[in-house]
């Protein structure tokens, strides 16, 4: 019988595994930032076309809000070592599915 390997929560990690999730984790961040304020954009090409549609108003709104959030979720980083390792794993998959969606949508 195995018996899964456990890891103590002060557990270190290497360099290269923190740089590669911390790196994942901004690029995802950064993307979705960019694609949130890419939909939330006013219909109209300037800014003050805001007042002249109430939907318009809405979505911007949302989207500074949503954006803001994101932002200060960068720099709220995992507080353990899975954390990172998650990220640099979940980053494989879903960083060019996220960059592919970006293309898309600009």
């Amino acid at each position: 019988m195995t018996t899964a390997k456990t890891t103590a929560p002060g557990e270190r990690i290497s360099t290269s595994v923190w740089l590669g999730g911390l790196a994942a984790r901004t690029i995802f961040i950064a993307i979705l930032i960019a694609i949130t304020a890419r939909v939330s954009s006013p219909q109209l090409e300037h800014i003050w076309s805001l007042w002249e549609a109430p939907s318009d108003f809405v979505r911007v709104a949302l989207g500074a809000v949503v954006c803001g959030w994101l932002f200060v979720h960068v720099f709220i980083l995992p507080k353990d070592a899975g954390g990172y390792r998650t990220w640099l794993y979940l980053g494989l998959i879903i960083l060019p599915m996220s960059a592919l969606c970006a293309v898309v949508i600009w």
